[in-house]
């Protein structure tokens, strides 16, 4: 078995997830604490890959990091390389359609805070950076960790927005589900059928430590 596409899931899922963590931690508190004229449009646009087909955000993420765009024309100025089927650009694709899976459970992991609890943090004299470590973080902490679960996981097991962005090129864009597609175009039913126990695997051990950290989150 190749293990080449294995080990660029894993690549691709830890970065992802370690790049998404302090932005879902910043934008699911925001959301969960402040009201403000056109949150219900940023809540609308952090869970639209939810709903959107991957294709099409794939061709519009496409579209983006072309070097005819100002963001994929800025890439290539700066590193003098092409965004769009590199690893830097599933990278980034990957942190976008991963949004809602980093956001929403942090959001409503600080949304279950009782305000009680931070007026008694600040009239205690701690500031807000101070609140957020010794206070909130430690009670919303299975839903920080719920979010980088899933963000790890839906990033081994993404294809289209992949494939549109990354192609399918080995050793650089070909993820596990690229080669998992590959193996059943090519009939070799055995190598695809060992690609997918292991994304497989992953999956079932995620739900899992998901569904303890969400009742471990009630119990608090």
């Amino acid at each position: 078995m190749n293990v080449a596409p294995i080990l660029l899931s894993l690549q691709l899922a830890a970065w992802t997830a370690l790049l998404m963590l302090p932005l879902g931690l910043f934008v699911g508190r925001a959301l969960a604490w402040r009201g403000f004229r056109g949150k219900a449009l940023v809540e609308a646009a952090v869970a639209l890959p939810l709903v959107l087909p991957p294709t099409v955000l794939g061709y519009y993420l496409l579209v983006a990091f072309s070097p005819h765009s100002a963001l994929g024309g800025a890439f290539e100025w700066l590193t003098g390389e092409v965004l769009a089927f590199s690893f830097p650009g599933l990278v980034t694709a990957s942190m976008i359609f991963n949004l809602p899976f980093a956001v929403l459970p942090m959001q409503q992991a600080f949304a279950a805070i009782p305000h009680e609890v931070r007026e008694a943090a600040w009239v205690s004299g701690l500031s807000g950076p101070a609140t957020l470590a010794r206070i909130e973080l430690p009670i919303a902490w299975p839903g920080v960790l719920a979010a980088f679960v899933l963000t790890f996981t839906h990033t081994l097991g993404e294809f289209g927005v992949v494939l549109m962005v990354g192609g399918n090129i080995p050793s650089r864009t070909r993820t596990l589900s690229i080669a998992i597609y590959d193996r059943v175009q090519a009939f070799d039913m055995e190598a695809a059928g060992l690609l997918s126990a292991v994304l497989l695997a992953a999956s079932l051990v995620a739900t899992a430590l998901v569904r303890a950290l969400a009742g471990r989150a009630v119990r608090v």
